[in-house]
């Protein structure tokens, strides 16, 4: 019997482009349903009541939320391929602490920063602070995962593909500070099509945010 696989996505959703991205490296066959955030579909309250947020994996009927928690639930679900988390306990607490790091940081700094409102400067200043610490701990190596890709780059590239509203947002650069993370991202479209596939174009994620920005009533 084939798994039956459900993505309940968001398009410009960071969190779900990290879902698709590990589905497409496992070479995972799957349903994508879009969820208007602002009216909820009933199937999402159902399969997740206590954050009601995407993404949301549902397989064979079970629901697994939380992107972090989705990753590592596809990594031992389907390990027949390209492992995201090392089999070393020690390599892999420290996949994981980078993995929490970026989830702690990037979107609540990020969206400070594109809100444009009176901490956005403050907001520049934590988000570069931020993404020169993993552009430090990337160093010289090809991805967070070393050779390949893993956890740590699945969950920090998807943010990747806001960096031009962030940018245009707050008028500033991220790659005159982080040369090398811009590299590597750059190098993970190039080298994965499951990233490729998974990343909406950033214009049209700065498109959603300027429809976002006026829904909201910041311009």
């Amino acid at each position: 019997m084939e798994d039956e696989v459900v993505l309940l996505d968001f398009w410009p959703s960071s969190f779900a482009m990290r879902v698709k991205i590990a589905l497409g490296e496992k070479g995972i066959k799957y349903k994508c349903k879009q969820e208007d955030l602002f009216n909820k579909s009933p199937l999402l309250l159902e399969m997740n009541p206590i954050h009601k947020k995407i993404p949301v994996l549902i397989h064979n009927g079970k629901p697994i939320s939380e992107s972090l928690i989705i990753l590592q639930y596809i990594d031992q679900v389907w390990n027949h391929k390209s492992p995201l988390l090392p089999s070393d306990p020690y390599q892999r607490s420290q996949a994981l602490f980078w993995a929490d790091y970026i989830d702690k940081k990037i979107y609540g700094i990020g969206r400070r920063v594109w809100m444009g409102k009176e901490d956005q400067e403050e907001a520049k200043e934590e988000l570069m602070q931020c993404l020169k610490t993993l552009d430090r701990e990337l160093g010289d190596k090809l991805y967070f995962g070393g050779q390949n890709i893993g956890v740590v780059d699945v969950a920090l590239v998807p943010f990747t593909t806001w960096f031009y509203s962030y940018e245009t947002c707050g008028n500033f650069s991220i790659e005159e500070g982080c040369p090398k993370l811009v590299a590597w991202a750059k190098r993970c479209k190039e080298n994965y099509q499951s990233v490729s596939e998974a990343l909406p174009h950033p214009l049209q994620i700065n498109e959603y945010v300027m429809e976002l920005k006026k829904r909201l009533g910041l311009v």
